[in-house]
């Protein structure tokens, strides 16, 4: 049973066409992953769902008595209130029934009232009433279950008193779902849904969106989430929306057999139409020599044939590559022992130790993946290996010839470029002249006018891909790498783990992509409780070895 259609929609912003004639339909059951290069309209297509944008053309129709529930992308929770508490907010119906029974309180305590009998029974037959509706939208099991599903996306108890405004961005974003899920929607709109959570929380967070008993979709770069979850994969693009059956490993496959399917098609209508062409001319040829009104009718009925096919939509296009970054990061030969982490210990002060007798080895060309609970000390780790802080013990040794190129989670290695332009800043790193340097900059899918655009006015996504620039001209052979495919989109990141395939270096990457992960990293070391455990193999290696260790 379909529960929203989409019928022929088209939106455009700021004369840009955002999609065009787009249909589509979302089943009672359905796990649905919204993917798409960024700007491709992902997010403007929920909000046209939820009516937060008004679409140019074309209709969105809800099936009958069917509730949508819609979580943005960015969350902004009230400040100076607990996480209970901003949990606690009860959906407008709940409410409205709420202050209802509050007022009908108030009446019961009037003198008037409560002193007169027939104005009594008509109060007491109002809160019946009110009761009635309150019990049916489960107002005496609010509290409990707003607890119980903060419990399953891992809050704590001793976390329920915790002020929002100290909240990680992946907490935030799990206050909100559940406020939003306690509603019950039949229809569930997710954008980013898992950003900033840890494994342990995107694991939690999976396993609530299997078992959710409505429709879900979810925009998401997350390719192990969307694997574990989706049952079919919508793909919006160049203002098309195609939609391929099974999780997100099906749909590449799919998606590259419809490509060359569509490309075989294309070559065999292309001879078809350099035929029929040649066959008109011939036709056209003939009767200018001849004057034979045959030919003449002959070649006007190919002619037909030919406007017949493109008024009717019968022209196949031929397969066309979506522009990507080009990078590579080639590397070389350094130091057989790349960075060597020995009897480690930090801590910001005696009594809270992040991590105590830490050893690491990292040779040449092994890549590693460094796992672990947010707050466990990861980035802190790349810091003292860079040098930006100092340990309270222990030695990190860096191999002689080890140059490091460094990849920051929250991009604070182009802090200090805000104020300049990309232009800038590729010449700083590299001298050459300004057309090598915008030419070199378009490689990363900069236009000509953002080369010239201040870098804080850039989105994450143009912000990453002009770190890993920057990393590309510097030639390390030692990559630190932090979060390097969070804000980046589904093509780019195909496009860093081919690039980190062909890197002549050693590897060390923080990353809860999972998928990212199986793809690039040959070992897995998790930090945890102050300690490094080492796991042979890619993410779902680890995994494994985690869950039979726990059963």
């Amino acid at each position: 049973m379909h529960v929203i259609k989409i019928d022929h929609l088209t939106i455009n912003h700021a004369g840009r066409v955002i999609f065009h004639d787009l249909s589509w339909a979302i089943s009672s059951r359905d796990r649905i992953g919204l993917v798409g290069p960024n700007g491709s309209g992902k997010s403007s297509l929920l909000k046209t769902i939820v009516g937060d944008i008004t679409p140019d053309a074309g209709t969105i129709v809800p099936a009958k008595g069917i509730s949508i529930g819609y979580l943005p992308q960015d969350i902004t929770l009230p400040p100076g209130i607990t996480v209970i508490d901003a949990a606690m907010t009860p959906p407008p119906a709940l409410a409205e029934i709420e202050a209802r029974l509050a007022r009908i309180e108030d009446q019961l305590s009037d003198p008037e009232v409560y002193n007169n009998g027939h104005k009594l029974v008509r109060v007491l037959e109002k809160q019946e009433q009110a009761l009635e509706i309150y019990e049916e939208l489960g107002g005496p099991s609010h509290a409990n279950n707003v607890r119980e599903l903060l419990l399953r996306l891992g809050f704590a108890e001793d976390d329920f008193d915790l002020r929002t405004e100290t909240l990680s961005g992946g907490q935030k974003k799990l206050v909100a779902l559940v406020r939003l899920v306690i509603q019950a929607p039949d229809v569930l709109l997710l954008d980013e849904p898992d950003n900033h959570l840890d494994l342990a929380g995107k694991r939690r967070l999976e396993k609530f969106l299997r078992g959710y008993h409505g429709a879900v979709v979810i925009v998401s770069h997350d390719r192990y989430l969307l694997d574990d979850v989706a049952t079919s994969i919508a793909e919006l693009g160049d203002g098309k929306l195609s939609v391929y059956t099974g999780n997100y490993s099906a749909y590449t496959t799919e998606r590259e057999l419809r490509r060359l399917r569509q490309q075989q098609q294309y070559n065999t209508q292309q001879k078809q139409i350099a035929q029929i062409e040649a066959a008109i001319k011939r036709f056209e040829l003939w009767a200018s020599l001849v004057v034979n009104e045959r030919h003449i009718k002959q070649a006007r009925s190919r002619r037909k044939m030919l406007d017949r096919m493109e008024a009717n939509g019968e022209i196949i296009e031929q397969v066309t590559e979506r522009r990507k970054m080009d990078l590579q990061l080639n590397g070389w030969r350094g130091s057989t022992k790349a960075l060597e982490l020995v009897d480690l210990a930090m801590g910001f002060d005696d009594d809270d130790l992040l991590f105590l007798d830490l050893n690491l080895l990292v040779r040449h060309g092994e890549r590693v993946g460094l796992v672990g609970p947010n707050g466990a000390g990861k980035s802190v780790l790349f810091r003292l290996i860079l040098d930006e802080l100092d340990s309270l013990d222990g030695e990190i040794k860096l191999g002689p010839s080890t140059r490091i190129g460094y990849y920051s989670q929250e991009h604070q290695k182009i802090a200090a470029w805000l104020d300049r332009t990309p232009l800038d800043l590729i010449r700083d790193i590299s001298p050459k002249s300004e057309s090598s340097a915008v030419a070199f900059l378009l490689k990363f899918l900069f236009t000509y006018d953002q080369t010239r655009q201040l870098i804080r006015t850039m989105s994450g996504g143009e912000r990453s891909r002009l770190q890993l620039a920057c990393i590309m001209l510097e030639q390390p052979n030692l990559l630190l790498l932090d979060e390097p495919t969070n804000n980046l989109d589904i093509p780019s990141m195909e496009v860093l783990e081919a690039a980190l395939d062909d890197f002549d270096g050693a590897l060390l990457v923080i990353s809860h992509d999972r998928y990212f992960l199986d793809q690039v990293v040959d070992r897995i070391e998790e930090l945890d409780n102050g300690a490094l455990t080492r796991f042979e193999g890619g993410y779902t290696d680890y995994l494994a070895r985690k869950e039979s260790v726990q059963a």
